[in-house]
């Protein structure tokens, strides 16, 4: 068994969770890591913007190429699919944060930083990074335990304000859009181009 990262938006996630939960896709450009994974392993879930972990999918088959829109509505680019079963589906303000002490002392990339460091998001930066098989045990394993400890992380005033953001989805890269309340200015910021982005009312059979 080996684990790798699954990235989700917060538009990913809500579509996901709405939808059959049976398929993960990733761009073309991930095929040939793709090939690698098999039946069996296990896609750790990472909130981006919220920086949480919140699900574990385990590969029951793939990849396999299918470009019916399902993320995006109309030309989806996430057509690198495997079928999934999830083990483990936390709500938002039941993921845990990469901040938590216990999370951030566990994990190879971030024992040892300081919390306001970004020495570790490198590891984050892209889906289907293979973790570690120590890191991706103690995910699996704390996620697991918070399944069924639920404990409630509620959100900051700020995680509001980032779950408040748009984002669009453009040829060169994914940014997210928001408008200041205080300003009549639209103001932008580049996000991590691998996660999806799912229209929540797309078919997902």
């Amino acid at each position: 068994m080996a684990y790798f990262i699954d990235l989700f938006s917060p538009e990913t996630y809500e579509a996901f969770a709405r939808s059959r939960r049976d398929i993960s896709g990733f761009r073309l450009r991930h095929k040939n890591i793709a090939e690698k994974i098999k039946p069996g392993d296990v896609f750790v879930c990472y909130l981006t913007r919220l920086s949480r972990w919140f699900g574990l999918l385990e590969v029951i088959e793939g990849p396999f190429i299918d470009h019916k829109p399902i993320f995006v509505a109309g030309n989806d680019p996430f057509v690198v699919r495997f079928r999934v079963r999830p083990t483990i589906w936390l709500d938002i303000n039941k993921g845990i944060p990469i901040h938590d002490d216990a999370i951030w002392a566990g994990l190879s990339f971030t024992r040892g930083l300081e919390k306001g460091s970004i020495g570790w998001t490198g590891k984050v930066r892209g889906s289907l990074t293979r973790l570690d098989d120590r890191d991706g045990s103690f995910l699996a394993e704390t996620l697991t335990g918070q399944a069924a400890q639920a404990k409630a992380y509620p959100l900051t005033e700020q995680d509001t304000r980032k779950l408040a953001m748009h984002t669009v989805n453009r040829p060169d890269k994914v940014v997210t859009v928001s408008v200041p309340e205080d300003v009549g200015t639209v103001e932008t910021e580049e996000v991590v181009p691998e996660a999806k982005l799912v229209n929540p009312f797309a078919s997902r059979h």
